[in-house]
């Protein structure tokens, strides 16, 4: 009788440690609904011929308020959004040459501001108790990662004429105790700045026309010559005798 009871128990064990395991690993993303966020912007079609090439000009990046080192990840996916939306003939990054003076080409600029909170107090507190339990409440007792960022773009044409775009988006990631990993809020990042990109690609195409070559003619800046003409006034030599005394 005494051994059976100890195996129900070793089993009901078994099965409560293999459940906390179980569910004590789920994580699930919950993203900030924004207004068309999810949807692919439209491309409208420009003639090859009033196409013009995009050169990124910068991307600054800030997390929580503090400069942030460049990621060049954060470029590519910038360019790869733009080549689907085919508004350029060809995209340069920040390492690629300028155009010439006398050619038309788009000049970007770009602001990616991230705000990260990790609810570090919360989670200490959450953890003692999940430690406390021995690990029983591991399941019931969710953990967060808030993510948001910030994106301005500003393009700015061949005759000086700029064109500014801004998109925010927010998410968080729910996990439990065993689930916490990199790939997690890797993920949840993805999401957010996939967000942002296309919301600011949905307002480009708004704005096809502006970056067509025939929109707007080449700055012309002559060198102008400036004459400048002397104030003195023209003196008149008097002869000597004809001076009053001589």
């Amino acid at each position: 009788m005494r051994a059976t009871l100890l195996l129900r128990w070793t089993i009901f064990g078994c099965c409560g440690l293999m459940m906390t395991l179980t569910t004590g690993c789920a994580r699930w993303i919950e993203l900030k609904a924004l207004p068309d966020s999810n949807q692919e912007p439209n491309v409208r079609a420009i003639a090859r011929s009033e196409q013009v090439p995009l050169v990124m000009d910068s991307i600054s990046n800030t997390r929580n308020g503090s400069p942030q080192n460049l990621s060049l990840e954060t470029e590519q996916r910038l360019l790869g959004t733009l080549r689907k939306i085919g508004l350029f003939s060809h995209l340069g990054g920040m390492d690629s040459s300028e155009p010439s003076s006398g050619e038309k080409y788009i000049r970007a600029r770009l602001l990616f501001d991230e705000d990260v909170d990790q609810h570090a107090g919360d989670k200490a507190w959450k953890s003692i108790v999940i430690g406390a339990s021995m690990f029983i409440l591991t399941p019931v007792i969710p953990l967060d990662y808030d993510y948001a960022a910030h994106m301005t773009l500003e393009l700015e044409r061949w005759d000086g004429q700029v064109k500014r775009y801004e998109s925010r988006s927010a998410g968080t990631a729910h996990y439990q105790l065993f689930s916490a990993t990199t790939l997690m809020i890797d993920e949840l990042k993805g999401h957010v700045t996939e967000s942002c990109l296309t919301t600011l690609m949905q307002q480009m195409v708004r704005d096809t026309t502006f970056y067509s070559a025939s929109s707007a003619p080449l700055l012309d800046r002559p060198i102008r010559a400036v004459s400048v003409k002397s104030n003195r006034a023209t003196l008149t030599p008097v002869p000597m005798s004809s001076l009053p005394g001589k």
